[in-house]
């Protein structure tokens, strides 16, 4: 029988083959993944370096979507509140001209109109984070301030629209400008109050005022639709990315993902043979040729 005389280097071999596999079978049980580098799979490699950049991406979308949808939600809420005060002040503009009460009582109306008429600006001016929801794109200056106009007050936003990326090619729309929203003519909420208050004020024509603040409040209603369908999209669109999201995680884990149970077994294999290695390669610095020819 045929002895290796020289066993050594083929010990040294295989004691670095096991001190490698312990380490790949380390890496995969600390990472959870199969291939921590392109030479361990380069096809699965590959597409997982696709898969990263698409989750990254959808990872920015949305973020940018839960920003917007607080946006437009404050915005939806708002202009609630808004339809919600122009029907207190008709429901007063139709009392007050019903022309049966006290003149105490037609200044108390007035005086309610006038509260309303101050929250109303307060609404127009509403913020979220930081940013002024109705001026347009200049969000950091308040869109309504007293000035001269007929309504007493003046739009100083901008009548920009907000585009806002929540997905590839895929543009949303945020926000309505103020003046298309309060002071559109025909429809501007801040003049048909202060005509409603003047009305009232003066006893005269308060039917006209009261019909101007319907047309207004309608108008409003209308435009709130926009927000209706921005939050509706806004919700479709973030269902759609987390199921991809979903998606791309479960894609990564066939593509790259370590089977531990398999893992801890190749390390413990990996461990005892580099025992064994390390021993044969102790026991044959103390053995000479003849031992193996015995």
């Amino acid at each position: 029988m045929r002895v290796n005389p020289n066993p050594l280097p083929d010990l040294l071999a295989a004691l670095n083959q096991t001190q490698l596999d312990a380490q790949e079978a380390s890496l995969q049980i600390a990472t959870g993944r199969s291939v921590n580098e392109p030479s361990d799979n380069p096809t699965a490699a590959a597409l997982l370096v696709v898969n990263n950049d698409q989750a990254t991406f959808n990872a920015g979308y949305l973020q940018s979507l839960t920003a917007v949808q607080g946006q437009l939600s404050t915005a939806d809420s708002t202009l609630s509140s808004v339809t919600t005060a122009l029907q207190q002040a008709l429901s007063l503009g139709v009392e007050a001209g019903g022309g049966t009460l006290s003149a105490s009582d037609q200044a108390a109306i007035v005086t309610q109109l006038q509260g309303i008429q101050t929250q109303l600006l307060s609404l127009a001016n509403v913020s979220y984070q930081g940013n002024y929801v109705f001026a347009g794109t200049d969000t950091s200056t308040a869109p309504f301030v007293s000035g001269t106009s007929p309504s007493g007050i003046v739009y100083v936003g901008n009548t920009d629209v907000n585009q806002v990326s929540i997905g590839g090619g895929y543009n949303l729309a945020v926000n309505l400008p103020g003046s298309q929203l309060f002071s559109t003519s025909g429809s501007d909420v801040f003049l048909a109050m202060t005509n409603l208050i003047q009305a009232v004020q003066t006893n005269t024509g308060i039917p006209a005022a009261v019909n101007a603040v319907t047309t207004a409040s309608s108008y409003l209603s209308a435009q709130r639709v926009f927000y209706g369908n921005a939050i509706d999209q806004a919700q479709s669109q973030t269902t759609y990315l987390n199921t991809a999201k979903l998606q791309i995680s479960q894609q990564q884990t066939t593509l790259g993902g370590a089977d531990l149970a398999a893992a801890a077994t190749n390390l413990a294999q990996s461990q005892t043979d580099t025992q064994a290695a390390l021993a044969a390669i102790s026991k044959f610095s103390q053995d000479n040729l003849f031992d193996y020819l015995q």
